[in-house]
């Protein structure tokens, strides 16, 4: 698959305070749609950054449940379109071994939409955890360690620094190397390309990783991290009550505000200073 553009130049009409208006360049990070199919039926469009989309749709299906290993897919591929308003790219064909099942009346991308969802919070839950089961035993990190992640995902987020639009979802092991970041307008597809990438190259499960996350920390990024067996997931920001409810329920570390040598623990512990 050929490499995409994250950032597109965009002419605009600047106006400041008690200056002329002015004509500039300006830099927007690029949105379109991809249409997953699996087995040669739609099973999803995502708004998403162009870039990574094989690791987008490997991490969607294994947060959806349908595949937990590499070797139960066997090929992604970008597919050309007879659609003349879509852009060539933006169809991804998913080929599953026969003895994947696939419940496709099931399969959706807002399984678990958050603040939309119309479930209560505990039915959520209790659905989720029959679905992944919950972490048995929590991974215990020092804070100054997580204190050390911030920085190099701002360093690994390029596209970031020039549009100022971009999520961004970033992996490390436990001696804070960062073993891959990507970065997407849709938070849940950064998550997915991340979790996609790890799927692809036989990390799973991940019980001695950390995420990091750019944004907010929501109910359907705790469920796709225990998706991949992550029991320690971070953010820059807030976490909602449901996410924290989520992974207290399921034995999960889940930390929020990491930055300038601070940090909230809504669930787990971390481990105990030296």
């Amino acid at each position: 698959m050929k490499a995409a553009a994250l950032t597109r130049s965009w002419s605009v009409r600047r106006v400041r305070a008690r200056t002329a208006a002015k004509v500039v360049a300006d830099t927007l990070a690029v949105e379109e749609p991809l249409e997953l199919r699996v087995r040669g039926r739609s099973v999803a469009v995502v708004m998403r950054t162009p870039g990574h989309d094989a690791d987008l749709a490997a991490g969607f299906l294994l947060t959806e449940g349908i595949v937990h290993s590499a070797d139960e897919i066997y090929d992604i591929m970008q597919c050309p379109t007879t659609d003349v308003r879509a852009n060539e790219g933006n169809v991804v064909e998913v080929v599953l071994p026969k003895s994947v099942r696939v419940d496709f009346d099931r399969l959706t991308r807002h399984v678990f939409s958050g603040s939309s969802c119309g479930l209560c919070g505990k039915t959520t839950i209790a659905a989720v955890q029959q679905h992944f089961p919950k972490v048995k035993r929590p991974l215990r990190v020092p804070a100054e360690l997580l204190h050390q992640l911030p920085a190099l995902l701002a360093a690994a987020q390029p596209a970031f620094q020039t549009t100022g639009g971009l999520h961004a979802t970033a992996l490390f092991d436990l001696t804070g190397k960062l073993l891959v970041a990507r970065e997407d307008v849709g938070r849940h597809n950064a998550m997915d390309k991340v979790l996609g990438h790890a799927l692809r190259a036989g990390w799973l499960p991940l019980e001695r990783h950390i995420l990091l996350v750019s944004g907010r920390l929501s109910f359907e990024i705790m469920q796709k991290a225990l998706a991949a067996r992550v029991s320690v997931v971070a953010g820059i920001s807030a976490p909602t009550s449901l996410a924290a409810e989520f992974a207290r329920a399921s034995g999960q570390t889940l930390v929020g505000f990491l930055r300038a040598g601070r940090l909230n623990v809504y669930a787990g512990r971390l481990a105990s200073a030296k």
